[in-house]
């Protein structure tokens, strides 16, 4: 029984340092920024979102910072995150959650994970115990370098997302000894989760609030994915998957581009909440909300390198809490104009209906706010 959500929890580990203390019952949102620079105003939109959908419920809100990715991370960014959403009136429940304390956690997992094969079924009650030999491993060592993966792939339906051609895979089935050489002589490596590839490619269906309906096959729409990555660092699709799953999250809010990465989260969280073999539909499976993105004057997505619309800049050049926040609720169509409010403003009658409505991306001036 795991001692964070109260639920089975099939791998058999439980949660490692970084726990978090979680009702069992009620809506339970999430922040989940990424201290890799000040936030800026198309990351405050989707905050307000989640905030709004959680609090409008009566639900708790949980402040994740997701620095596992240690090269990416500034230093003080997570205080800048924090005093800006205080700014804003966006507050969360408890303390902050930082992925850093919980690698071992991870590790749990991925050890448990390494433990299966892909031939478990209903009713076999050894899974395998993670022997090449004994049949195709879950996750499986991958010894090719991006440039490796680029040569031998195409960019997927258009969007530029490059589906993992199975080379290792395949030096896995057709080879083991191979690659017991390779690990034995030190070659570095990452880890893939091996995605079904039967007759139905591994289906996974879900609702999503703003664009309804949404069918993925995971072998041919994702691929085999990395879970550890080459440098030994943890994957961003284990450890938010582990995180939400462990932290009792029920809703979700976040860009339209993790459409893809939700049919992947939900497998893995299939894996991890005791399927008795992979499967794409774990129970219970939050509410999702994928917003449209925001982009700038030019049409291209806000990032945190362009500073003119940051919170750090905005503060500094004078703009009000009220009018951030005003114009993040313009955005997501909770309001005609971008007219200064309070985020508690919001909240009454607050449902996904409105936002729906407009499934375009948002585009913003470079200079939103007439600050005299």
């Amino acid at each position: 029984m795991d001692r964070v959500t109260g639920e089975n929890v099939g791998l058999g580990v439980g949660c490692g340092s970084g726990d978090v203390t979680v009702a069992g019952t009620g809506v339970v949102g999430r922040f989940a920024p990424t201290p890799s620079g000040r936030m800026h105003l198309g990351n405050m939109y989707a905050m307000l979102a989640a905030w709004l959908s959680a609090r409008a419920r009566g639900g708790r809100m949980i402040l994740r910072i997701e620095d596992i990715d240690r090269p990416r991370v500034l230093p003080d960014a997570d205080r800048w995150i924090m005093d800006d959403l205080t700014w804003l009136g966006l507050d969360w429940d408890g303390e902050p959650v930082y992925q850093s304390d919980r690698l071992d956690r991870y590790e749990q997992v991925l050890d448990a994970l390494r433990g299966r094969t892909e031939s478990c079924g209903d009713g076999e009650e050894d899974c395998g115990s993670g022997d090449f030999a004994a049949g195709m491993p879950l996750v499986y060592p991958c010894f090719c370098s991006r440039a490796d993966i680029r040569a031998a792939s195409a960019p997927n339906e258009g969007d530029g997302f490059v589906v993992y051609p199975g080379t290792c895979r395949r030096l896995m089935r057709d080879d083991p000894a191979a690659v017991r050489a390779r690990l034995a002589a030190g070659r570095q490596h990452s880890w893939r989760l091996a995605m079904p590839d039967d007759a139905d490619g591994g289906i996974v269906r879900f609702d999503d609030r703003m664009y309804g309906a949404q069918t993925f096959r995971l072998a041919r729409d994702l691929g085999d994915t990395v879970i550890r990555r080459a440098d030994g660092l943890f994957a961003y699709q284990l450890a938010v998957t582990v995180d939400d799953l462990d932290m009792g999250v029920t809703d979700i809010v976040r860009g339209r581009d993790l459409l893809r990465s939700t049919a992947l989260q939900l497998y893995i969280r299939g894996l991890v909440s005791g399927a008795d073999r992979p499967s794409p539909k774990p129970t219970p499976t939050p509410a999702f909300a994928h917003l449209p993105l925001v982009d700038n004057a030019a049409g291209v997505r806000l990032a945190k390198r362009q500073r003119s619309l940051d919170m750090g800049v905005l503060r500094a050049r004078g703009v009000t809490a009220r009018q951030v926040v005003g114009y993040c609720a313009w955005l997501l169509g909770l309001q005609p104009t971008p007219d200064p409010c309070d985020a508690r403003d919001l909240l009454d009658g607050f449902d996904w209906t409105t936002p729906a409505a407009d499934l375009t991306d948002r585009r913003v001036p470079d200079d939103p706010f007439d600050v005299r």
